[in-house]
């Protein structure tokens, strides 16, 4: 597994394409994640947040899990304001996509050794709750083909986050009342919602809890997590733009451009 994950880090940093997965495909998520944590210890960079995937419906079963997780670095965070338009690097030859995001911003620590969390429990954690764009992004293109082992071995197929405004008063607004679009190129693509993965943000906060302190990484006051796409995963390409928005919060605007080669 530490040479795939090498090989990973490598084609990352210097921002050339993978033709196929380098080595052997994991056959289950506590590979995948042992294979994202030797990339951790790679990566010459601080994780300042975690994105939030969901398994795809016809792999539960197989993988007896509905979401997956990925790392969020300092260099790929992006706290944007109304109106920018925020350029953001994609893989020439790889996978790069937008989702619209629910971010949620953690005012506590975790504690270390706590291995089991409740909804109520993992909402205390919470300090606010932001718009936000996740850029998703793998020097190989058929990660979402492969699968969620895929995905996990490669960050959670991560490229970054855009943090937007905060929403106000967002506890006590229903889930069905938070909806969201993504727009591609000029044209409306998706559309969905804070209700789009079971349980919501609170329950993705839940099962990351649990996932990062069995991995010994517990969640720290500060970080920033993406909940879940809430309204699809849509293909971009450089030189092309795209924005979330989000009804009655606002929205983030993007543009691709080719990746080039990053040092440590």
């Amino acid at each position: 597994m530490a040479s795939v994950a090498q090989r990973f880090v490598r084609a990352r940093q210097a921002a050339s394409a993978l033709s196929e997965f380098p080595g052997p495909l994991p056959t289950d998520l506590a590979t995948g994640y042992l294979v994202q944590d030797a990339a951790l210890d790679l990566w010459p960079d601080q994780v300042v947040g975690w994105k939030v995937g969901r398994v795809p419906p016809e792999h539960e079963p197989r993988l007896k899990a509905n979401r997956i997780f990925g790392p969020v670095f300092s260099k790929a965070l992006w706290r944007v304001k109304p109106g920018d338009v925020t350029p953001f690097p994609v893989f020439d030859g790889g996978f790069a996509a937008v989702e619209a995001e629910y971010v949620l911003r953690l005012a506590h620590d975790a504690p270390d050794d706590k291995l089991t969390w409740t909804a109520e429990e993992a909402a205390e954690l919470i300090g606010a709750m932001h718009i936000g764009m996740e850029p998703a992004g793998s020097p190989l293109a058929s990660i979402n083909i492969l699968g969620p082992t895929a995905v996990v071995s490669d960050f959670g197929n991560n490229a970054g986050l855009m943090v937007g405004e905060a929403i106000a008063n967002w506890r006590t607004i229903p889930l069905e009342k938070l909806r969201c679009e993504t727009v591609i190129a000029g044209e409306v693509v998706g559309q969905g919602g804070a209700f789009v993965l079971p349980g919501g943000p609170v329950q993705s906060l839940r099962l990351l809890a649990q996932n990062v302190a069995a991995r010994g990484r517990p969640l720290r006051k500060g970080m920033y997590i993406c909940t879940g796409a809430a309204a699809g995963i849509h293909d971009i390409v450089a030189g092309q733009e795209g924005a979330v928005r989000f009804a009655g919060f606002g929205e983030i605007a993007c543009r691709a451009y080719r990746a080039a080669p990053v040092e440590g």
